[in-house]
């Protein structure tokens, strides 16, 4: 971790070769996760460039390079989240994402479409939680990190984003427990 944490050092004092070495190590979580919040590769590339920029133009501000891919995370959440709301709204059907999925069995795309959905229908704070926990594998501590707040607030905030999911799912699958004959 040390040599990392010289590396952001140096990428900090503007050498822009340093922190080309810092974004190509991250650059592959943070294109996937632009992808899970923009659901096409347009915008995905456009959140994923922007992010870097912002990066680069503030990496500065930096407190603590042992956090390095945690602050630049952020900032590409924070750069989804905003251009989402500019948009207003997601184009669920693209035909970028129709065309990847119709490689999926016709079960799987149907499940995806749902829970795509879904998560469409969720607050951000939850969605945002659900993806870094369940899409990314970040633990609770990471994601606490992340959105700098307590760790308690973000199990809160997934055990509520899957109860909703759970709620909104609910309709479109029957719940074998509730409805089963004994």
């Amino acid at each position: 971790m040390k040599i990392k944490s010289k590396i952001v050092k140096r990428a900090k004092q503007g050498d822009a070769e340093a922190f080309q070495t810092l974004i190509h190590e991250e650059k592959e979580k943070l294109y996937k996760l632009a992808y899970v919040y923009m659901r096409n590769e347009d915008d995905a590339l456009e959140v994923f460039q922007e992010s870097i920029y912002k990066a680069f133009a503030s990496i500065a501000t930096l407190k603590n390079n042992d956090y390095f891919s945690t602050w630049v995370t952020r900032i590409l959440i924070n750069t989804a989240i905003a251009t989402l709301k500019k948009k207003q709204k997601i184009v669920l059907n693209s035909h970028e994402m129709l065309e990847n999925m119709s490689e999926m069995e016709p079960l799987d795309l149907e499940d995806q479409l749902d829970l795509f959905q879904a998560m469409d229908e969720i607050e951000e704070k939850y969605k945002t939680v659900l993806l870094l926990r369940f899409y990314e594998d970040y633990t609770v501590k990471q994601i606490a990190t992340i959105l700098n707040c307590p760790e308690g607030t973000v199990k809160t905030n997934i055990r509520r984003g899957l109860a909703m999911l759970k709620k909104k799912m609910k309709g479109a699958y029957f719940d074998d427990r509730q409805n089963s004959i004994v």
